[in-house]
């Protein structure tokens, strides 16, 4: 018979670490800890098995699962010394979600499950303290209403506040126990108004009822959401596991508390502990930033004994995970327990920081530290930050905590919907908040950078902003947001929908207006990073640009040359468009010559500078490959101003525009087939090449151009271009009297390509899969086109990814692996890389690796992304 559920707390402890696959991260993490004696309040754990086993069996659970969690709520009851359900000495009970991927806030959670009527009364009596049990009732039947019977959190937040409103209460910690009576009067009678019944005593009922909710949330707006976000893989991680623990209360009085922390800083990574708690408070006070908590340093002040209790387990956590944890814990009546620990989210500079010092700490190795940076993170590092010198020219409005770093720069907006409708209009936004809840996941996504009113360090909003790179300032207490006006105030000042507003996430400070950023400076820890990266990739990694700022940025990150230079982003230079035009519009061949001229000396110069910049690394130049038309006006009012310009009759230029359309231009004459129609063009764009190179050489240079020959799909285009182009090249070295050694290849961008790549490769020196193209003719679906429907595929879950972001590696994976061996029977060391905007994709790096390819090419900021993620190919390829 399956086992759908494991017990943790005590010596009958079910399971460890290593079965988050199966208990989910949190059960596998409660019952590693139970065994390593750290005190964890008891429970058990609902395995993922049956949250799969619910939405494979239309939405019921196994038959056996009844039965098992009865038996294991008669062991929690032996544990504690409490029975369920019991008016006098009642088992109060915890019930959470955990998949095995962390996913912080983003499914759901029920506290204080157990109580009714007769069971707050005798709680009230056995803890002498009322209030606190009032308090507990009320927080049960908001979260039981909102979680279990999706009624409006903002109902019953609407009647919390008028009854303080109408007793003159500011904090909630000021309530009395008859306060709250009137609180959870005023929950019932709404709860019976939504509902059309009474709000449930029967403790079984209320368990059984937060149990589908929580499986039920795996499949919620917000989590999908996060899973899509974070490329969180549901064929190989599905399902959340729930789990259900002892209540401990951080509500009980002064002596009570609650708290998230972090072994180390989760921004900067500094090797000191880091967290916040609330006195008198449970654990959803302090991740909903509902109120502004404490530092955790200040904990020393309230309980001395305490906060060393739990440095220690923070130190004894980190050595057995040998990673930074993020902790939750409870202070009961002065006793500390431990609610959860994993792995701790944190900014690409704390990753960074935390590896190394890992391995100086011989915790780690550097492979595993490698294995710990998610290159998508490193992204945060390389983009501007805000000037320091600009600052103080602009008005500072207010000051919160730095929840994450960065700079945020957008017009404010006040809600989710809000922001991602601009993103998509192409505006910049900063999202404007009281308090963030996971509902707002998608707006967090869309903004620039995020700012909360109310919140800590540890908020939701800050520990959802961290992980996603997002610039955040929480807790901003003088910011008075107000949704409905769409507007927020800071005394006399008002801003509203739509004005700019600056957040700098490293101090914390809110500015009126855009400041200017600038270049960041990377950090020492950024270069060992890369240099141990360096150590172990076996890809080489290689950029796309097309002009010398491109280059050198992409040089300074360490490209070890050109992948892909796009020579028609050369032409449309204002300095030589006229020239362009000029060729375009010529009726003889005589008169293109001479129009591209005038354009070899321009583009010999661009060679020239690709070439300085590069010292030494190859650099591969793609020979024009858009159609002609590109460069022509389309507009009316344009061509008649191109016709004056350039001397002839708006009507012979209207009529040259018009025999140049084309009903498929991405698949028309274009790349190659332009070259065979007219080879005057690539001849020149070689000669300009091999001039440049010679010339170089000439001086002392040691210069590899490669010239890359586009869209061919037949063997004897490539050939019939290369005869043309190799004679021009050889006329150059012996004119310049140098050796120069160059190769001529192709893209493998057309389907054909790669099914006769063994054909090709005996006259190609090299390929380069195009896959942007690639991909595009192999879905059929236009890149231009295809964002109309992607979306709803993704969302349809018919496609896991964007085919145009990461590769489809079962489909044009299979085209291009054929390729390879294909081109390597007929050439045993034929070079190959891969230049489409996917080249910079950790996952189709993976596949680059797997499938033998030489190199990868990508944009340069995505460079050190991509050195990073070939050295977790090569070791995850050699620890397979």
């Amino acid at each position: 018979m399956q086992k759908f559920v494991y017990f943790f707390g005590n010596k009958q402890t079910e399971g460890d670490a290593s079965q988050k696959f199966l208990l989910g991260g949190k059960g596998a993490n409660l019952a590693e800890m139970s065994t390593l004696g750290i005190p964890v309040p008891p429970g058990f754990t609902l395995s993922t098995e049956v949250c799969k086993y619910f939405y494979d069996n239309s939405k019921k659970y196994p038959e056996t699962l009844k039965k098992e969690v009865e038996t294991n709520l008669e062991k929690l009851e032996k544990a504690t010394g409490k029975k369920f359900g019991d008016t006098k000495n009642p088992l109060l009970v915890s019930v959470r979600s955990g998949a095995a991927s962390s996913m912080p806030g983003m499914m759901d959670t029920i506290l204080n499950l157990g109580l009714s009527e007769k069971v707050v009364n005798s709680l009230a009596d056995s803890a002498g303290n009322p209030r606190f049990a009032w308090d507990s009732y009320r927080r049960f039947i908001q979260m039981y209403g909102s979680v279990v019977e999706n009624i409006e959190h903002e109902k019953f937040e609407h009647l919390i506040e008028s009854i303080k409103d109408k007793k003159g209460i500011r904090e909630d910690t000021d309530m009395s126990a008859v306060d709250w009576q009137e609180v959870v009067k005023a929950y019932k009678k709404l709860f019976k108004i939504e509902k059309n019944r009474e709000f449930p005593d029967d403790a079984k009922v209320q368990l059984w009822g937060a149990i589908g909710a929580v499986i039920g949330s795996w499949n919620n707006a917000r989590a999908i959401t996060y899973r899509r976000l974070n490329h969180i893989d549901e064929t190989k991680v599905f399902g959340t596991a729930v789990n259900i623990q002892s209540m401990v209360f951080g509500n009980l009085g002064a002596d009570s508390g609650t708290g998230v922390a972090f072994t180390r800083n989760p921004a900067t990574g500094e090797k000191k502990s880091y967290g916040e708690y609330l006195m008198n408070a449970q654990g959803e006070d302090v991740v909903a930033g509902i109120r502004t908590p404490k530092h955790l340093d200040s904990l020393k002040e309230d309980n001395d004994k305490v906060y060393e209790e739990l440095i220690a387990i923070f130190s004894k956590l980190e050595k057995h995970y040998r990673d930074m944890q993020d902790v939750e814990f409870t202070i009961e009546n002065g006793k500390l327990f431990i609610l959860q620990t994993r792995g701790g989210k944190r900014t690409a500079p704390a990753s960074i920081k935390v590896a190394i010092d890992l391995v100086s700490e011989k915790l780690i190795t550097k492979k595993e530290a490698l294995l710990r940076i998610e290159p998508e993170k490193l992204d945060q590092l390389l983009h501007p930050t805000l000037d320091p010198k600009a600052k103080s020219k602009f008005k500072l409005i207010a000051t919160g905590l730095p929840a994450s770093p960065g700079a945020g720069v957008g017009q404010v907006v006040f809600n989710a919907d809000t922001a991602v409708d601009w993103k998509e209009e192409g505006k910049k936004v900063i999202l404007v908040r009281a308090e963030t809840s996971p509902e707002d996941i998608s707006g967090m996504d869309a903004a620039q950078g995020i700012l909360t009113a109310r919140g800590g360090m540890t908020s939701h909003a800050a520990v959802v902003a961290r992980g996603m790179g997002k610039c955040c300032v929480s807790g901003c207490e003088s910011v008075v947001v107000s949704e409905i006006e769409k507007k927020f105030r800071i005394g006399e000042l008002i801003v509203s929908e739509g004005d700019l507003i600056t957040l700098d996430g490293s101090t914390g400070e809110v500015f009126l207006g855009e400041v200017p950023t600038v270049n960041p400076e990377l950090s020492g820890y950024f270069g060992t990073i890369m240099q141990w990266s360096d150590e172990f990739k076996k890809l080489g990694v290689r950029t796309n640009a097309d002009t010398p700022r491109d280059a050198q940025v992409a040089r300074d990150f360490g490209a070890a040359g050109i992948g892909l230079c796009r020579t028609e982003h050369m032409f449309f230079q204002a300095d030589r468009i006229f020239a362009v035009r000029q060729m375009i519009l010529s009726d003889t061949l005589e008169q293109r010559k001479a129009a591209l001229a005038k354009i070899f000396p321009m583009q010999k110069n661009d060679f020239l500078e690709l070439f300085k910049i590069m010292k030494g690394f190859p650099v591969k130049i793609r020979l024009l490959d858009p159609p002609l038309h590109e460069f022509l006006p389309k507009d009316k009012a344009d061509i008649e101003a191109l016709a004056r310009e350039m001397g002839i009759t708006v009507e012979k230029l209207q009529d040259k525009v018009d025999s140049l359309h084309e009903q498929n231009p991405m698949m028309g004459h274009r790349g190659c087939r332009l070259g065979i129609s007219y080879p005057e063009i690539s001849e020149m764009q070689v000669k300009a090449i091999a001039e440049a190179a010679c010339e170089l050489i000439k001086s002392g240079q040691k210069i590899i151009p490669e010239i890359m020959i586009p869209l061919v799909g037949e063997f004897n285009e490539f050939k019939w271009l290369k005869d043309r182009l190799v004679p021009i090249i050889e006329a150059t070295i012996k004119e310049y009297k140098v050796k120069m050694t160059y190769e001529i290849g192709t893209m493998i961008e057309i389907p054909r390509a790669a099914l006769t790549a063994d054909a090709i490769a005996f006259e190609a020196d090299f390929f380069s899969f195009g896959t942007n193209d690639l991909t595009q003719m192999t879905y059929g679906f236009s890149r231009d086109d295809a964002g109309k429907f992607l979306k709803d595929y993704l969302d349809k879950k018919i496609l896991a990814d964007d085919p145009f972001k990461t590769l489809d590696t079962v489909g044009v994976g299979r085209l291009m692996k054929m390729a390879v061996d294909l081109g390597r029977l007929s050439k045993k060391d034929l070079h190959i890389g891969i230049c489409g905007e996917q080249g910079g994709d950790p996952a189709t790096i993976k596949f680059c690796h797997q499938i033998g390819l030489n190199y990868v090419s990508c944009s340069p900021y995505r460079v050190p992304i991509a050195r990073l993620a070939a050295a977790q190919a090569a070791i995850e390829a050699e620890n397979k």
